[in-house]
């Protein structure tokens, strides 16, 4: 073996048949000549958000569920389409609360979410059945608004036009 070529680098030199393969990890990384050495990763902090603010869009198509942070960073997002539903179902009820399920479970995983502020736009099915499972999701509900844009009638119309 002293005629094989050995990495000082390497540990461990393992022969097969015909070859000679180096094995193991290498005590420093291996750069170019000149150049500066790889820094290690570093592991993510990750980041808690106790208070936050869920955002419930029911439209009679769809309901989508957004989770956000209290300056309004999305946290997670899911909706009916996301959740398996397609075509009429997904303006359910059930397809709303399974919605939300999976939004603020993922919230509550990644990011320790506790409490929460509500708020719900729009007319669709899902409207109650989306806010009935947080409360259910052992999160506690501060504040419930709707923010449903309400028609008014519009503008006042143009003149008739005069011949």
């Amino acid at each position: 073996m002293a005629d094989k070529p050995v990495d000082k680098e390497l540990d461990k030199v393992v022969e097969t048949d015909d070859t000679t393969v180096a094995t193991g990890a290498p005590a420093e990384p291996i750069t170019e000549e000149g150049a500066a050495p790889v820094p290690a990763k570093r592991k993510k902090n990750k980041r808690t958000v106790a208070v936050g603010h869920v955002h419930v869009l029911a439209t009679f198509n769809n309901t989508i569920i957004t989770v956000s942070d209290p300056q309004g960073a999305v946290l997670t997002t899911a909706s009916a389409g996301s959740s398996g539903f397609r075509g009429s179902k997904k303006g359910t009820a059930y397809a709303a609360q399974i919605a939300a399920e999976k939004a603020i479970g993922q919230a509550r995983q990644d990011y320790g979410l506790t409490k929460v502020d509500v708020s719900v736009k729009g007319i669709g099915m899902g409207r109650e059945a989306a806010i009935r499972t947080l409360i259910s999701q052992k999160v506690q509900v501060d504040n419930i608004r709707d923010i449903t844009p309400v028609a008014h009638g519009g503008v006042r119309p143009r003149k008739a036009k005069r011949n």
